[in-house]
């Protein structure tokens, strides 16, 4: 059943495959514009306000910065992985390693989470919770919108890849993967990376200024 996976208007499963994918990286290509605005105004805040990015940073715990940057780097080999046995037809081990891609997810949004919370309790959200007064007070609050609306939005994306992986696990328990029919996996699998890499940018852009 699992190799028996083809629509009415494909030919074969190679252009089945093909189109797939092709659609994958065409909606990628939207995601890199997407946070690419956002850097680009983070760069330009940052070249105008380098002091308070400075400041700013300083604020943001680097332990749980770093420990999120290796979550999400295993979870990319772990990914990685679920792929490859995905395209063997290895059924048990694409289950163990989706598990654990979806597990180290909930990781990180559990570390994200409780950074904000931190964030909350020191008075650095922007808004009415702002109450930080220390130095530059005016205008950090330039660098922590960004801060939460780069890393925010990269929360929501990581939220929606955890719950793709979490479909894939079930399908993949079903048997609905085979060696000729692993075309969900292939997709899931990239838009995970992207996710990773991201973040990769993320980190050092407000973890390691100064």
């Amino acid at each position: 059943m699992a190799d028996r996976v083809l629509a009415e208007h494909f030919d074969d499963l190679e252009q089945q495959r093909a189109a797939a994918g092709l659609g994958m990286w065409v909606f990628l290509v939207t995601e890199v514009m997407l946070f690419g605005g956002l850097f680009t105004a983070y760069s330009a805040y940052r070249w105008v306000y380098r002091p308070v990015f400075v400041e700013g940073s300083r604020h943001l715990g680097l332990v749980v910065g770093s420990v999120n940057t290796a979550v999400l780097i295993v979870s990319s080999l772990t990914m990685a992985q679920a792929v490859r046995s995905a395209q063997r037809g290895t059924r048990r081990a694409l289950v163990r390693f989706l598990a654990l891609t979806g597990l180290l997810g909930v990781v990180f949004l559990g570390l994200k989470g409780f950074e904000y919370w931190s964030h909350l309790q020191e008075g650095l959200v922007p808004g009415r919770l702002w109450r930080y007064a220390g130095p530059l007070a005016e205008r950090l609050p330039i660098f922590f919108w960004l801060y939460f609306a780069m890393t925010g939005l990269h929360a929501v994306h990581l939220t929606v890849g955890v719950g793709v992986v979490a479909v894939l696990l079930v399908l993949a328990r079903r048997g609905r993967f085979g060696r000729l029919s692993h075309t969900p996996v292939e997709i899931g699998g990239l838009y995970w990376h992207l996710i990773d890499i991201v973040w990769v940018f993320l980190f050092p852009l407000f973890y390691l200024i100064g």
